[in-house]
């Protein structure tokens, strides 16, 4: 809001018209989880006809001068309390068949998957189904990586070692890779560990893949199919979905100029990527955090705390989001990279505002969007924020 009052400000002098835990450490749990609101708590507030006119012509001009300056292949949406203040669709879907981008077109996450993972395990977590000290022999008996539970997954603190990189010089690259097959390489061949657990953020694509594993165990169903029925239908994403083994047939691929990438032999592992959805459906799933329907405001304040610091920094991980501190403006996000796959989930929570840019055709510039948000904060900042 104090973005929109200076520049109001600035607008009407130009004179425009836009304005496996102990006894004790499960009963602490039961106890938070009793005193979860079970439904939403937060209601967003209306716009003015003024400001919903002001952000979509600031937005739309930030996004022309910038953003589509750039050769920009995808789709983006800014949204401030809920509501859509401006979007754009740009370019083709698939260059083979040259369909366009629409609002229904799904774009591959990349990393951004891994606030569904997350956020799901958080969800079980209150329904009682596990607790975030859950060894990993909990669930996998035989895995020779001790010391980790499930929080360390979640925070990137466990020190596992990356299977894209472990897997990259020892699989045969003609056979597509599952979580599975990962799970029982590091069983075998035990890749050794980057670090002790808990000593040091290490951000690992292993842990979130690791995690959508013990959905899998905890609601013994597929993880894609779990999470279609469980998250994305009854948010209303309907054109969102995990992409697995089963769907390679219908593979499109993403690009680097007009270089397309085929699909790799860790193209089917899920939980740190894989999640395909639209701008559309995104918001859906940022109002479904705001107002707390999917995961209580105790577990997402938890998930939002800083949880690695060893050392003074603006930038940090909690449970399943990259947070960035300045000025007293918080900014909760997941950036991804996947291929020909650039990502941005963006949310400055003091004032409620959301920038959401899928592109399916390299670009950088995608993870620059951040710096739209001096519409609503009020104050340039151009820092950098992890891809």
């Amino acid at each position: 809001m104090k973005g929109f009052l200076y520049f109001l400000l600035l607008f009407n002098i130009a004179a425009t018209a836009l304005s496996c835990t102990s006894h004790a450490e499960k009963t602490r749990e039961t106890r938070v989880r009793n005193g979860l609101a079970s439904s939403g708590d937060f209601r967003f507030r209306t716009l003015a006809p003024t400001e919903q006119q002001y952000y979509a012509q600031a937005a739309k001009d930030f996004y022309e001068s910038h953003l589509a300056r750039t050769g920009f292949n995808g789709a983006i949406l800014v949204a401030k309390n809920g509501e859509v203040v401006f979007e754009d669709y740009r370019g083709i879907a698939d260059f083979k068949k040259l369909t366009p981008i629409t609002p229904a077109t799904p774009f591959h996450l990349a990393s951004i998957s891994k606030t569904f993972t997350g956020m799901e395990i958080l969800r079980l977590w209150e329904q009682g189904r596990l607790t975030l000290n859950d060894s990993l022999q909990q669930y996998f008996p035989q895995l020779p990586y001790h010391g980790i539970n499930i929080r360390m997954l979640l925070d990137h603190r466990s020190g596992l070692p990356n299977y894209l990189y472990f897997l990259d010089s020892a699989w045969d690259k003609k056979k597509k890779a599952t979580n599975e097959d990962v799970l029982n390489y590091m069983i075998v061949h035990q890749p050794r560990a980057d670090a002790p657990p808990d000593r040091v953020y290490h951000y690992c694509n292993t842990n979130y893949m690791l995690l959508a594993l013990i959905v899998e165990k905890i609601t013994h169903q597929p993880f894609p199919q779990f999470m279609k029925d469980s998250v994305f239908t009854p948010l209303g994403m309907n054109n969102t979905f995990v992409f697995s083994i089963k769907d390679t047939l219908s593979y499109v691929p993403t690009y680097a100029g007009n270089r397309p990438y085929p699909m790799d032999h860790t193209d089917c592992t899920y939980g740190d990527k894989n999640v395909y959805s639209t701008v559309r459906d995104l918001l859906q799933w940022d109002k479904a955090l705001y107002q707390h329907t999917f995961v209580s405001k105790t577990a997402l304040d938890s998930a939002f705390t800083p949880h690695s610091n060893e050392r003074q920094s603006m930038h940090n991980y909690g449970l399943a989001w990259h947070l960035y501190f300045n000025n007293g403006d918080t900014l909760i996000y997941h950036n991804g990279k996947w291929h020909g796959s650039n990502t941005a989930f963006q949310r400055f929570v003091q004032d409620t505002a959301t920038i959401i840019v899928l592109g399916n055709k390299l670009n950088r510039e995608i993870y620059h969007s951040k710096d739209m948000g001096v519409i609503f904060t009020g104050h340039k900042d151009t820092t950098e924020l992890k891809e």
